[in-house]
């Protein structure tokens, strides 16, 4: 039964049984706290834990997720994956036991005839809490299982919990015997008992309990949860080696193609070699995940999600190199992966074009920073060794590798090992973590305020969420429900404090969706006078209010005035109306891929980040603007509407990829169809009122990624203002008309280029006078004669390599000659190497002789046996370097 096959049978069979089928969301994770979807259970959390209600009673859904944590065991294991899917389904206060137990049963033993999955009864076993007597009854008096086949577990082997207080409960979880033939019987309670016998299907969680504070699984039960909740995941590629008879998930037909492509791109074959077959499920696993996590809108990069894909995408091509192709692999094994998991997911085909540009620039990409790293790394390696100490390549050289050169170190770690040499991963992570935690400092404490998010949820549990009313009110009277001062609830507190305020309802918008927070005050009757400088909502229905009580005092159930600044509000909404007239003309100029990837709406300035995968052209950029400004000079009508998602798709309008909305949207449109968007934030009525927009420029700033800056409004007539002065300013340096001066600055770059390349005449020339003293001063290294001159700062690659050329001819040919000549640029040392011909019949090479001194001067180089050129860290090493190439004459 193939995988797809296997997929429907799940969703049908639910649907049949009246469960709400939710679509998959996508990798990207709706939990702003975890970066990937990686449990089937994770969008429908918030009904689990109960901070929302859930729209239907039942639901199932295929999820597609993604797990790294454990990513240097794929392959090496099969049973570690990175990309799975988990078959789920959930119950909100509907059935709990019995009627999740009734329909795995149902559906795992069910014929295949009539749509289940066929397995006999009498193979599965079940192992459950000592004390959950309801399943244990169940399961033996209603649906038969033998008691043998029943293993009672403790609390701490099969509970599960948030890991802090809310609901828990225990777990039923269903496992299969595969025969005598991968492993022992299980006996005396234990289905462990060794091998890959007992294969665990699926696991059914009961939330049956609130649980109390504790850490690990030291934590009281305080009652039983007044609505229940059953979450369950069975994992499609285990049930699929199952019914399809493979011995582990690498074997099932959505991921064995790719190994059998590498087998025909490499020659060798899968299960005659242990190292290889982990190289050959690495690469099926890793391209796998690559498709799919491009599928679903990340992009390669150097943080957070875009890492972790351009991780797997890169141990998935060195992998291939190790099984010696040196060739481009990806464009022969995507569209193996494509053809694979296309019956399950239709949007691969129609989007692959966009999927395997990402993919395949994203390799190239690599192979040029393996190329340069490889040589790096080696000649580090080879320092050390030479050392004579203990190699140990340390936490800053392998920072460095990182952070300057773009090597991974996932990679480095992989080649040290092959190399016989340790890193110092601690120091590299300590590195690491530095420059994160000075990157995301800010960041965290602007969103949370370093205030344990519990605390936010339980003032949202007593209080409720906060009504915006900024839609249609500038200023509200509203009631106090929560006041926090270091992060801690207060009943009140007096003049001079910074506080955290939450009102019953505010005109205030809190940061979010690109919008920058408004602005304002909070007056309280008696006196009390809150400054307020930011608004977030760190929990979803939660509005906190961000400033310094300058006046009087502030308590619980106070009645209070809420009023924002009203001039930084409107520059904020023409921003995000433009912000959107920007987007709709992106579109309209370089097609709908064009899709937005982040953005910021601040007075009178946008920022608007885009995937595309090249720079664009100045005069498309000209035209997207004046596209812009035509359009707002039209005075178009902006609407907002509330409709339900589907309605909302029906309609054409754009939604952020990865975002996750709720069932009823809010879609604002300009100039009618013109420009549909899911937006919250808050916008112009119409586009006359913006004004002006005026874009900066574009520039990339990761891969397939770019970014537009405009001015808006105030900001661009200033812009413009500042821009005619400056004209005129240049005008009179110059002495010329506004529209002369093309001309006249041409005419100096041209006299400028003239000047300068005279120079660099004069400069040779005074180069190439030395060369005759410098081919004099070579002396005899054993069988050869040695040139070499450190010709100090201020020099570049191109002036050593024209004089080591010019020295090298001014020895006579039948006298095996080597010269070296060294020198700095930007402080940074540089070396070539020249060798004649007689020095070449002579065994000596080099390229050979220049990664012996660009190892001293801590770098690398390379070239060809008459002339090469490397460089390196440290110019104080110059000498030892010409000594080294020395002594190894």
């Amino acid at each position: 039964m193939r995988t797809a096959e296997i997929r429907t049978r799940w969703l049908d069979y639910f649907r049949k049984h009246d469960h709400h089928i939710a679509d998959s969301v996508p990798l990207v994770s709706p939990d702003p706290s975890i970066l990937f979807t990686i449990a089937g259970m994770v969008p429908f959390i918030p009904y689990i834990v109960g901070t929302e209600k859930a729209p239907w009673p039942r639901a199932a859904s295929v999820q597609k997720c993604i797990r790294t944590n454990d990513i240097e065991n794929v392959g090496r294991t099969t049973r570690h994956g990175t990309f799975f899917q988990m078959n789920g389904n959930f119950s909100f206060g509907d059935y709990f036991k019995e009627g999740a137990i009734d329909l795995a049963w149902g559906l795992l033993t069910s014929p295949v005839d009539e749509g289940g999955y066929g397995l006999d009864g009498d193979r599965l076993w079940v192992t459950l809490w000592e004390e959950d007597a309801e399943s244990y009854n169940y399961l033996t008096k209603n649906i038969g299982v033998d008691p043998k086949h029943l293993v009672k577990l403790t609390r701490e082997e099969i509970f599960w919990s948030t890991g802090q207080p809310g609901p828990a409960g225990p777990c039923a979880e269903i496992h299969y015997d595969r025969g005598p033939q991968y492993g022992p019987e299980a006996v005396g309670g234990n289905v462990d008992p060794g091998g890959d016998r007992y294969l665990e299907i699926w696991n059914l969680v009961f939330d049956q309990f609130l649980r109390g504070e504790g850490t690990g699984n030291d934590y009281p039960l305080l009652g039983e949860l007044d609505q229940k909740a059953i979450d369950t995941g069975a994992g499609l590629e285990r049930i699929a080696y199952l019914l399809q008879g493979k011995e582990n998930m690498y074997e099932i037909d959505e991921i064995f193609p790719v190994i059998s492509t590498t087998e025909e791109m490499t020659g060798k074959k899968y299960g005659a070699d242990a190292e290889d077959d982990v190289k050959m499920r690495i690469i099926a696993d890793h391209v796998r995940s690559s498709l799919m996590l491009i599928g679903d809108g990340v992009r390669p990069g150097n943080d957070g999600r875009g890492y972790v894909l351009r991780r797997l995408i890169r141990r998935a091509v060195r992998s291939m190199r190790l099984l010696g192709v040196d060739e481009v692999s990806l464009p022969t094994l995507l569209p193996v992966s494509k053809d694979s998991m296309a019956a399950s997911y239709p949007e691969l085909e129609t989007d692959f074009s966009r999927i395997s540009d990402i993919a395949y620039a994203e390799e190239e990409a690599f192979r040029r920073t393996l190329a340069s790293g490889t040589t790096i790394f080696e000649g580090a390696v080879k320092k050390l060794k030479d050392s004579g100490k203990k190699p140990i390549l340390t936490g800053s050289d392998a920072f460095t590798l990182h952070d300057t050169y773009g090597f991974p170190i996932d990679l480095t770690l992989e080649m040290a090992e092959e190399a016989g040499v340790e890193v110092d991963a601690d120091g590299f992570t300590q590195l690491m973590q530095e420059q994160k935690d000075r990157a995301r400092a800010d960041a965290q404490a602007k969103k949370t305020g370093h205030v344990d998010v519990h605390v936010y949820n339980e003032l949202l549990g007593d209080a409720g969420k906060t009504q915006f009313l900024g839609y249609t009110e500038t200023q509200t009277d509203g009631r106090v429900l929560g006041i926090l001062v270091d992060g801690q609830p207060v009943p009140a507190v007096e003049a001079p404090a910074d506080v955290e305020v939450i009102l019953d309802q505010t005109p205030f918008w809190a940061e979010q969706g690109g919008q920058l927070a408004d602005h304002g005050f909070i007056s309280v009757g008696g006196g009390g006078y809150v400054d307020v400088q930011d608004v977030q909502s760190p929990i979803k229905g939660l509005i906190v209010h961000r400033g310094t009580l300058t006046e009087g005092s502030i308590a619980l159930e106070d009645t209070v005035h809420a009023e924002i600044d009203v001039d930084r509000r409107g520059q904020i909404a023409r921003a995000h109306t433009a912000t959107h007239m920007v987007h709709k003309s992106l579109h309209e100029f370089l097609g709908d891929q064009a899709t937005q990837a982040g953005s910021e709406n601040s007075p009178s300035r946008l920022r608007f980040d885009f995937r595309h995968g090249q720079q664009v052209p100045t005069d498309v950029l000209s035209d997207i603007e004046g596209r812009v400004n035509a359009r707002l000079q039209e005075n178009l009508l902006v609407t907002d509407e509330q409709m339900s998602l589907d309605e909302a798709k029906k309609q054409g309008a754009t939604a952020l990829f990865g975002e996750k909305y709720g069932d009823v949207v809010r879609v604002v449109s300009i100039g009618g169809d013109w420009s549909k968007e899911l937006c919250a934030g808050t916008h112009v009525p119409e586009t006359g009122t913006i004004g002006l927009v005026s874009v900066l420029g574009e520039a990339s700033i990761g891969s397939g990624v770019r970014r537009i800056d405009a001015l808006v409004g105030q900001g661009a007539y200033a812009e413009g203002a500042k821009e005619r002065a400056l004209v005129s300013q240049i005008s009179s340096i110059l002495g010329a008309r506004p529209n002369e001066l093309p001309d006249r600055i041409d005419s100096l770059m041209s006299r400028l280029k003239a000047a300068e390349k005279e120079l660099q005449s004069m400069k040779t020339a005074q180069l190439m006078a030395g060369a005759d003293d410098i081919a004099k001063s070579a002396t005899r290294r054993g069988q050869v004669l040695y040139a070499f001159k450190d010709l100090g700062d201020g020099v570049s690659g191109d002036d050593l390599r024209t004089l080591a050329l010019d020295v090298r001819s001014k020895i006579a040919e039948s006298e095996p000659a080597v010269v070296a000549i060294f020198g700095q640029s930007k402080g940074r040392p540089l070396v070539v190497v020249a060798t004649n011909e007689a020095a070449r019949e002579s065994g000596v090479k080099a390229g050979a002789l220049v990664k012996v001194a660009s190892g001293v001067l801590g770098g690398g180089g390379g070239g060809k046996d008459d002339v090469a050129q490397g460089g390196g860290q440290d110019a104080t090493k110059i000498s030892a370097a010409s000594d080294a190439i020395a002594s190894a004459l």
